[in-house]
């Protein structure tokens, strides 16, 4: 068994312990006490080192807590740990902060918390509700920064299940002694994972991202030092997009609104010109070449189109008398054809058949259709077998 020196005190970062096991020719090790924390709860282990040498991975192994290093340890059975401070501070910050924000949501909303993640990045929060509005999100977070403020004493307590039981915000999952975090006023947890000694050591809490799942929400959040990191980066970027602008930081959000709607009836006003240019492109074309024996006027593309140019001419094509009509973009060896109504053949099987001779992918309607080939040199294969199919005029 390991005596858990965490469970009594998260902010050791020291300790001296006796090895009582080794395996894996020294790469894993099993001591009498460790204050090293394992993943467990959805927070991921501590990292730090044991007699010099790293400490990769904390795994829980039932009664004991087995310790992997990056090298073989072969000193002696007395052993001194050093924990990771930082590290285990800022989930010690965002653990805390994750109870705080629980029973906030239970407070406020009556949201039961419904599981947990910490990340290295962010941490998020899946909670019981269908949807979370912008009001409440914001009201959420100023309520837990308030709380924040208040510096909340936060105890750890061994009680048993039973008795505890009545005053928890979720019901423990076995009987016996269990691990009790409580937020002074607000929150009473089984839990063994690290944690501060008052809300005023969480430091700021941010709340970020909102995302349906399934039939609940996730919240992402990030408290303490995450918290003013990602803050100064996003103001940091936010004022970059001003500068660039030439306005103020108030001033970004409304003006990239007005830009982003210039910028679709830009789009729309340019997709209608685009389409009145392929039309006089295709008509121009159309009117110098002569028909084949057949009736047919059979049209190319001309060289340097755009996807967005071809997919119009060809379209536009589509619309004159009896006329077959294929362009490519080789950058992307993209193929397009099209086929008048008047005509007895339909644009996809044609394309279909072709590509299929190829290796290629595509298909479309009877009037136009659209592919790719594998190679370039299959490009004109496929272009001048689609310009030579055999259709008539119906």
């Amino acid at each position: 068994m390991t005596e858990r020196l965490y469970y009594h005190d998260a902010s050791l970062r020291t300790f001296d312990a006796h090895i009582v096991e080794r395996a894996d020719d020294g790469r894993r090790l099993f001591l009498d006490r460790s204050a090293f924390y394992p993943t467990s709860g959805g927070q991921p282990h501590d990292l730090g080192t044991l007699g010099g040498i790293a400490v990769t991975d904390v795994v829980d192994d039932g009664e004991r807590v087995a310790h992997v290093l990056s090298a073989p340890y072969q000193g002696p059975d007395a052993v001194h740990g050093v924990i990771d401070g930082a590290r285990r501070r800022d989930y010690m910050q965002q653990h805390t902060g994750q109870h705080l924000l629980s029973g906030v949501c239970e407070e406020l909303f009556k949201w039961p918390t419904v599981s947990v993640h910490f990340g290295d990045a962010v941490c998020t929060l899946e909670l019981g509700t269908p949807a979370i509005s912008p009001a409440q999100l914001r009201r959420l977070e100023a309520r837990a920064n308030t709380l924040v403020t208040e510096n909340r004493a936060v105890d750890v307590t061994f009680e048993d299940a039973a008795d505890v039981a009545p005053r928890l915000r979720k019901a423990p999952g076995r009987t016996g002694t269990l691990r009790i975090v409580t937020i002074a006023g607000l929150d009473v947890s089984a839990c063994g994972g690290t944690h501060v000694r008052s809300t005023g050591e969480i430091g700021a809490i941010l709340l970020r991202r909102v995302e349906k799942i399934r039939d609940n929400t996730r919240v992402e959040f990030l408290c303490g030092d995450r918290a003013v990191r990602r803050a100064r980066t996003d103001f940091d970027a936010l004022s970059d997009i001003a500068a660039r602008l030439s306005a103020g930081v108030d001033e970004v959000a409304p003006l990239v609104q007005a830009l982003s709607d210039d910028a679709r009836t830009m789009a729309s006003a340019h997709k209608k010109l685009g389409e009145e240019v392929a039309g006089f492109r295709a008509r121009a074309q159309w009117e110098g070449t002569l028909p084949d024996a057949s009736g047919v006027r059979r049209l190319r593309a001309a060289e340097g189109m755009t996807a967005d140019e071809l997919r119009a001419f060809v379209s536009a094509c589509a619309s004159l008398p009896a006329t077959v009509s294929v362009g490519a973009v080789r950058a992307t060896r993209t193929i397009a054809v099209s086929v008048s109504a008047d005509l007895d053949a339909n644009a996809g099987t044609l394309l279909k058949a072709e590509l299929q001779n190829v290796g290629g992918r595509g298909g479309g309607s009877a009037r136009t259709a659209q592919g790719t080939v594998p190679t370039d040199a299959q490009v004109d294969v496929v272009l001048d077998a689609l310009l030579g199919a055999v259709v008539g005029v119906v």
